[in-house]
């Protein structure tokens, strides 16, 4: 029976996890980045963004319609009834026709107007869901996302494994994971070459659907006091 890989960690102290700010970067510093790792054989099952239900601006503009339907078709069925229209019906009628196309108040409701247009117009054809990354699709009935912050902490523990790393702050996006480490003992370019090797292999092994380039930063700590 195989030992689990956590059993030598017991006999060493762990390194603290903690949040390295820049001013704790030194001046001795090593750098690389690296294009996306490639797709193994068999890998290739691609799955484009979530998009995001939009609930809370469809609920909005229904909600909005149905007001401004509902108190025309009140009003409509009132002056039906043979009795006055509303005072605020006549009024916008009476502006409508005599304020002229130049106005302010014009100009102004039709800006608000086409900014509301176009925001919904960019919510219609925008997927939405940043943080949630597509991961490859090997099942034509399954699709699966990770969240942006778990994929960050996956990647900031692979690498906390590494002989010598102090802190590390992993910032992930679509297309880049910008890895910054402190290590206060090694060569810099031995352990970037290990967190290389390591996040490259852990980027993988999230299975995303596109898979970020890696860059990676490492340096001294900074002195204190």
């Amino acid at each position: 029976m195989s030992e689990p890989r956590g059993t030598e960690s017991t006999t060493r102290p762990l390194p603290v996890i903690e949040k390295a700010t820049d001013d704790a970067l030194g001046q001795s510093a090593s750098a690389a980045a690296h294009e996306p790792p490639p797709v193994l054989d068999g890998e290739d099952g691609g799955s484009g963004r979530f998009w995001s239900a939009r609930r809370v601006p469809a609920g909005i503009v229904a909600l909005l319609l149905l007001l401004a339907a509902g108190a025309f078709l009140y009003d409509v069925a009132a002056v039906r009834a043979h009795r006055p229209a509303l005072r605020w019906r006549r009024e916008l009628a009476r502006q409508l026709a005599e304020r002229p196309l130049d106005d302010t108040w014009v100009l102004v409701g039709a800006g608000v107007t086409a900014v509301l247009g176009l925001w919904l117009v960019v919510l219609a054809v925008t997927p939405g869901l940043r943080d949630l990354l597509p991961m490859r699709r090997t099942h034509p009935d399954v699709r699966a996302g990770l969240y942006r912050e778990a994929a960050a902490l996956v990647l900031r523990d692979r690498a906390m494994e590494i002989a010598g790393v102090q802190s590390v702050r992993v910032r992930l996006r679509r297309r880049t994971a910008d890895v910054r480490a402190v290590t206060h003992f090694r060569e810099l370019d031995d352990v970037r070459a290990d967190l290389d090797a390591v996040l490259a292999d852990a980027i993988r092994g999230l299975g995303l659907a596109r898979p970020p380039a890696l860059s990676v930063h490492v340096a001294r700590p900074g002195r204190q006091g």
